[in-house]
């Protein structure tokens, strides 16, 4: 009976916070304490400026719930973005804590600090700062995310420092390389479907709307970019996500205008053994 009731419990807490699973960034949210995810995303563009082609990355990731305010995840990329071969590029390891919450009926206010470090192979490319695949660094952040019924609506703001080794050497890169960027995100979330909730196994469809920037401390470059999605859940445990990123505006060298983002993950709870 208990193993029951924790069981319905969790997946009304999945369905009530849907709408707060982004596509493109993270909620304040954890997943479930004691319970852990497996994430596979592929992200792509049909024509990237070295090799004039379609190009693509892979990222499975493993994200676990320590408990209610703390979560883990590592992941890797597998890609040919920045090489000829499609191969091993990179590993990231991701942590965020959710230091304040505000719960109530039908709508919360949480907010969490994250941080996370990357370790890539791929050579050093363009203007853009990502640490997923792209270069090698750290970043630290803070993430506020506001819940009303259907509607979820979140903003976050990081700053990236890249560890490549080229930072130190004595060469001098035209143009100036950047290695230090602000980044910010909003990101809004709203439940299309169902429109009454009455069992678990109805198909949740949420439609996603997110404004990602980032601003360089190096040579003064931006980009604004918005990126449109739509989530599918399954069961209250399955999530296929479809997104679609563009440029608004940019004064930076960039891989491509425009991608597309395809992922898909499982949530599998109270699977992580408890400490006796």
């Amino acid at each position: 009976m208990k193993c029951l009731l924790i069981i319905f419990s969790f997946l009304l807490s999945l369905y009530a916070k849907s709408q707060e699973l982004y596509v493109y960034s993270n909620p304040a949210s954890n997943i479930p304490a004691k319970s852990f995810n497996l994430k596979l995303t592929d992200h792509f563009v049909t024509n990237d400026k070295i090799y004039k082609r379609f190009s693509h990355r892979l990222m499975p990731q493993v994200m676990v719930g320590i408990n209610k305010k703390l979560m883990l995840s590592i992941s890797s990329t597998f890609s040919n973005m920045h090489t000829a071969d499609f191969k091993y590029e990179s590993v990231n390891m991701y942590a965020k804590y959710r230091f304040l919450s505000k719960d109530e009926i039908h709508k919360h206010f949480r907010l969490a600090f994250f941080a996370d470090a990357s370790v890539t192979a791929a050579p050093f490319h363009y203007d853009e700062i990502t640490l997923m695949g792209d270069k090698s660094g750290v970043e630290a952040g803070v993430i506020a995310t506001q819940l009303w019924n259907k509607l979820a609506v979140s903003g976050t703001i990081s700053h990236t420092q890249v560890l490549d080794k080229s930072r130190n050497d004595k060469v001098i890169y035209v143009p100036e390389r950047n290695y230090q960027a602000m980044n910010y995100s909003l990101s809004a979330g709203y439940l299309l479907f169902p429109k009454e909730y009455k069992d678990y196994k109805q198909v949740n469809l949420n439609l996603y709307t997110e404004l990602l920037a980032q601003q360089t401390l190096d040579r003064n470059t931006y980009y604004f970019d918005l990126a449109p999605a739509l989530q599918f859940i399954f069961n209250s445990n399955a999530k296929l996500n479809i997104g679609y990123r563009f440029q608004l505006s940019s004064t930076m060298e960039r891989m491509a205008t425009n991608s597309w983002q395809v992922s898909f993950d499982r949530t599998f709870l109270n699977a992580v053994m408890k400490n006796n």
